[in-house]
């Protein structure tokens, strides 16, 4: 099985457990961070720290999986799996129940980035 890295917002914190079941019944393992880390260890641990883990997933994944509106942090992860050369997949969260995958230029940005091209992702 094939491991995925979901790259994901905190807007979508609350959906982490239907993420990862999405990933899981497409015949992949899913290396889900909130389902690791929770929401930065309730801030118990440096940010830093977390950020260095995740990045160390994204290495170690197969692929790397987008959900939702892209964040500086996934941004930041997207381009370390575009680095290592990972195949990379996009997908909207439709109503708060339904995943679809969509095309790179159907990707949205949180409004810090709203001004991010596309040709970045």
């Amino acid at each position: 099985m094939k491991l995925v890295y979901t790259a994901i917002s905190k807007k979508l914190f609350y959906f982490k457990m239907h993420i990862s079941k999405f990933v899981l019944e497409k015949d992949c393992i899913p290396l889900n961070p909130y389902m690791l880390w929770e929401y930065f260890m309730l801030d118990t641990i440096e940010r830093d720290k977390i950020r260095e883990a995740n990045n160390t997933l994204v290495e170690k994944a197969d692929e790397l999986w987008v959900f939702g509106e892209v964040s500086d942090g996934v941004l930041a992860e997207i381009k370390l799996a575009k680095e290592r050369q990972k195949p990379i997949k996009y997908f909207a969260v439709v109503d708060s129940k339904e995943i679809k995958e969509i095309s790179k230029d159907e990707i949205e940005f949180e409004k810090e980035l709203e001004n991010t091209s596309k040709d970045e992702l």
